[in-house]
């Protein structure tokens, strides 16, 4: 069955759907995006997706394409039209199509809207986080505005691409002062020798990541203590376990950071616990 795609406010085939060579999101990366985890036929943690979503089109003077509830049927219209029970739904908003110029628009523009399906077997991440993943350190190089969930990527390809080159899954980002700040596409976590959660408090220097915040609610009903501070390398290659968080990987558990092991080198119990309690906790609602 072909791929189905929503392009401003048209159901095209993949091989049919593009935008104008002039919208800003190609000229500028003048727009921001969401992805949302599809489960079994429910669209997962769509009321905190959008609510992100309209944030950081505040922050960048971007308006909402349509209305939420207009957007939601968006998203079930594309997830129905490709047949997919398990997987990810991407939308991506720009500030439109426009003359290229860096200011803004001088006349009104409409907000492009681009809605895309991809379907995937959940067992695919399931035997990942069974083995667990390593992960690289590379410098922070990115802008001080990482709160706004941007299309402008260029410093995470790169770190996710020398994580590749390197044999592992993700890349941590180590700003000036040796801490992580976050992965190039998820949430970083470690868990001390007491079995304290600790992630860096979600201010503008990190994506507030919607499964992270879910994590920390599935934290809380473990009995499991959260602690939002800054850690260092070092920190974290000696911690008893450390993980990832995003919608894509859920809870994913990290081995090695750089050549260090963590723990004993296998998937921890936290973790694994978190993983398996996550849509205890998540909004699950039915695409219909």
């Amino acid at each position: 069955m072909a791929r189905i795609a929503y392009v401003n406010g048209r159901y095209l085939p993949m091989t049919d759907a593009s935008v104008n060579v002039e919208d800003r999101g190609y000229q500028f990366a003048d727009g921001v995006y969401e992805v949302c985890e599809i489960r079994k036929g429910d669209l997962i943690d769509e009321t905190r997706h959008l609510a992100r979503l309209e944030y950081s089109l505040g922050e960048l003077r971007i308006a909402m394409p349509m209305g939420r509830a207009a957007l939601g049927m968006v998203l079930r219209q594309v997830i129905r039209r490709n047949r997919v029970r398990n997987g990810y739904v991407y939308l991506q908003v720009t500030r439109g199509v426009a003359p290229r110029d860096h200011a803004f628009p001088t006349r009104p523009v409409r907000p492009a809207l681009v809605v895309t399906v991809k379907p995937l077997d959940p067992a695919i991440g399931a035997a990942v986080a069974e083995d667990g993943i390593a992960v690289i350190t590379v410098p922070e190089n990115r802008w001080d505005r990482v709160d706004i969930k941007t299309v402008g990527l260029l410093p995470n390809v790169l770190a996710k691409q020398a994580a590749r080159e390197a044999g592992a899954r993700e890349a941590w980002f180590v700003d000036a002062d040796g801490f992580v700040t976050e992965g190039a596409s998820t949430n970083a976590w470690i868990v001390t020798g007491d079995g304290v959660l600790v992630t860096r408090p979600a201010d503008r220097g990190i994506l507030r990541g919607i499964t992270r915040a879910v994590v920390m609610e599935t934290a809380a009903a473990e009995g499991l203590r959260v602690e939002e501070r800054a850690f260092t390398v070092e920190e974290a290659k000696r911690a008893r376990e450390a993980f990832v968080t995003a919608a894509t990987q859920l809870v994913m558990p990290v081995v090695r950071i750089d050549e260090a092991t963590v723990g004993n080198g296998k998937p921890g119990s936290i973790a694994a616990t978190l993983r398996a309690r996550f849509h205890d906790h998540a909004e699950a609602v039915p695409v219909g």
